[in-house]
């Protein structure tokens, strides 16, 4: 939706509750013992935790390099980052080189990489590609109980170390970013119970990112809330809704954050009944511009800290009480009033 040209092609395709806390997480296992994991498409089985993966998910590079485990192939989403990595995951990546798969997967190249394990969580292949898949090697996919893009980060990272053999890690990293997040609520008191919401606007349309979706949860991680008039609209394809540019006011919040690349800014710029939103006359917009749009986008247990460092002073401007106080994105873009 929002970023680059290509990023529009590719969110399109994606039809995008914090996850239960460390006290479900998987019971110690023996090293004979298998690993079962059940989702949409029935159950898969591991011998013993993967050691050669290939990343499918859109996102799910991030948990994986966060959890010290390289892909030997990972999906391209958007971006222009060497090997689909983006910067808050480069470190961990190192000087590897993986194979990237652009566009729908293609069986032959997962084939040639030899995987013991195909990382599909949030990839939104069909179960028949699931079967082709499972030919080659075990699939991970998202719970049951998660839409396609609706498993959240806690879970996935939990999911994953469980499949690579470092459950405890991943517990360890999922307590880390709570406790982040948790300082922040703690350094803003006031923001508990306010109302946000992360808007787009693409090819004309604009609208909003819904509660299950990763750049909603966010916000829910620091303690907004949706305004009741978007919580009420329908969701589409599980993560988003879109508005009629004759009505804006869903988008009417404490804080509105627009998720958007710079090329799209001109057409927040001129919608027209944006004007008439109390956000805008009172300064309350922030931009998440390319770079921590996607930090939000993927919204994983690497990108979210940093996402969160990125726009923690820009919130602070914009909910200060001070319709004068200037939001530097906001003023750099020409959306403050």
């Amino acid at each position: 939706m929002a970023c680059t040209s290509k990023t529009r092609t590719l969110m399109t395709r994606r039809s995008f509750v914090a996850g239960t806390c460390a006290a479900l997480a998987a019971p110690p296992l023996s090293a004979d013992t298998p690993l079962r994991f059940a989702h949409v498409y029935g159950e898969t089985v591991l011998a013993k935790p993967a050691q050669r993966v290939v990343s499918i998910g859109y996102s799910t590079q991030d948990p994986l390099l966060a959890l010290g485990v390289v892909p030997v192939g990972i999906r391209y989403w958007f971006g222009d980052f060497p090997y689909g990595v983006w910067p808050w995951a480069q470190g961990a990546l190192g000087t590897a080189q993986p194979a990237l798969i652009i566009g729908e997967v293609s069986m032959e190249t997962v084939a040639g990489l030899a995987p013991d394990l195909i990382v599909a969580i949030g990839s939104g292949i069909s179960e028949a590609e699931y079967a082709l898949l499972s030919r080659i090697a075990p699939v991970l996919m998202q719970a049951p109980e998660y839409a396609t893009y609706g498993s959240p980060w806690q879970e996935t990272t939990r999911r994953i170390g469980q499949a690579v053999g470092k459950a405890e890690l991943a517990e360890t990293l999922i307590a880390e970013v709570d406790a982040t997040f948790a300082a922040a609520r703690g350094r803003h008191p006031d923001w508990t119970g306010k109302t946000a919401v992360a808007a787009w606007q693409n090819g004309g349309q604009t609208g909003a990112f819904m509660r299950s979706d990763n750049r909603a949860q966010f916000l829910t991680e620091l303690g907004f809330q949706p305004p009741e008039a978007l919580a009420q609209l329908d969701t589409k394809d599980g993560f988003y809704t879109t508005l009629s540019p004759e009505d804006l006011s869903p988008l009417d919040a404490d804080l509105l954050v627009w998720i958007s690349a710079y090329d799209q800014v001109p057409d927040i710029r001129d919608l027209a009944m944006r004007r008439t939103l109390s956000a805008h006359r009172e300064g309350r917009e922030v931009l998440a511009g390319p770079l921590v749009a996607g930090a939000l986008s993927f919204g994983s247990v690497l990108s979210l800290p940093y996402a969160l460092q990125q726009l923690e002073a820009e919130m602070i401007a914009a909910l200060d009480g001070s319709p004068g106080t200037v939001v530097p994105s906001a003023r750099d873009a020409g959306l403050a009033p």
